[in-house]
């Protein structure tokens, strides 16, 4: 499974790009979720404009096993979200990294637990 370097990651198996100026994030779930998961059929995204905190339950993601919510990382306004996500949830399936769910803009928190690369191979690993 791919770790990207340049991303942070949650316990909860999300992942966080965040920009240059720390203002902004795009916020997806990761291989390892994706594959626990296994087929993803329907993904509620949260609204352009919502207020959320970092924690929160924001979207949800059920696959052919379960459903799931996604906790935002960050604190922030939902500035956009992954409209090709509506029609084809399954692009997660392919391609967690590329098919992000939702971008937060006007960061004032990031959660404190977040973990580099190499913390989150470790965490997968014992969860394996």
């Amino acid at each position: 499974m791919a770790y990207p370097k340049e991303l942070l990651y949650t316990e909860d198996h999300e992942w966080i790009k965040l920009s240059e100026d720390g203002k902004t994030a795009l916020i997806g779930i990761t291989d390892f979720a994706q594959d626990q998961l296994g087929d993803i059929v329907y993904i509620g995204l949260p609204e352009i404009e919502d207020e959320v905190s970092a924690e929160d339950s924001v979207a949800d993601i059920e696959s052919v096993k379960s459903v799931s919510d996604i906790f935002s990382p960050v604190t922030g306004v939902v500035s956009r979200i992954n409209e090709q996500l509506e029609e084809a949830p399954e692009l997660v399936n392919a391609d967690s990294y590329s098919a992000w769910l939702f971008e937060v803009s006007e960061i004032t928190e990031v959660q404190e637990n977040t973990l580099s690369a190499e913390e989150y191979e470790k965490l997968v690993a014992e969860e394996a």
